[in-house]
């Protein structure tokens, strides 16, 4: 088991810094005024994971792929806590000749076995559902 140190200071008011453990900094701000929210950074976390999962896979399923967007829509709880009920994922896969089959796999493949964002939230109970385009360019 690996270990990771990270730390989030306050700044004023509903903001933070966030000292990421490869040391880069983050801005965090509940009001959304000076940063991201903690539950955007969670979807931005998701969307980063699975999205560097689905590139890596399709390369080296030799996919000339030149683009990879994912774009998320998110519903949360009325209750708090407000957690994330529901995220859809949208890919949108630029390239050459890209076989959508090989990109249905390297989404299955992200969301059931490599992406860790993916599996945490799904076992917190939150519905994560994907679908795709393909766009040659």
């Amino acid at each position: 088991m690996s270990e990771s140190k990270a730390s989030v200071i306050w700044q004023e008011n509903k903001a933070f810094m966030g000292v990421s453990p490869s040391g880069h900094n983050v801005q965090i701000d509940a009001d959304k005024e000076k940063g991201s929210s903690p539950m955007e950074l969670i979807l931005l976390g998701l969307g980063g994971c699975a999205s560097y999962d689905v590139v890596e896979i399709l390369q080296k399923s030799r996919q000339a792929v030149t683009d990879v967007r994912c774009e998320l829509t998110a519903q949360r709880a009325e209750t708090v806590p407000a957690v994330y009920t529901d995220i859809h994922m949208h890919f949108v896969v630029t390239g050459q000749d890209i076989k959508e089959k090989q990109v249905e796999k390297a989404i299955q493949l992200s969301a059931e076995k490599y992406c860790s964002a993916s599996r945490m939230l799904v076992a917190g109970g939150v519905n994560i559902t994907h679908d795709f385009e393909v766009v040659a360019g």
